[in-house]
């Protein structure tokens, strides 16, 4: 019973996910999770060999090779709530 309300969570999870993935400029993506250093890793290509990156005021390091960017890094991923906050530009 148990491992059923676990499977059911999974897929309503995954079920919102879905359409938030299908927005990525890739067909193919890896995702791995440090969960003792909480940082979400997203790769659009492996081996993923960043020879750039740029950290972003909202805790996302973007890695690039090139001009292509080929990953993102999510920093305190366990503490973001999906919701994307823009950076204010002044008037």
């Amino acid at each position: 019973m148990a491992k059923e309300i676990m499977k059911e969570d999974v897929m309503r999870e995954v079920f919102k996910a879905t359409p938030h993935l299908l927005k990525f400029p890739v067909g193919r993506m890896w995702i791995d999770y440090d969960k003792q250093a909480d940082v979400l890793y997203i790769s659009f290509k492996r081996p993923q060999k960043a020879t750039d990156s740029e950290m972003l005021e909202n805790g996302i390091l973007v890695r690039y090779r090139g001009d292509e960017i080929v990953g993102l890094t999510v920093l305190e991923a366990s503490k973001r709530n999906g919701r994307y906050r823009r950076r204010k530009t002044p008037h």
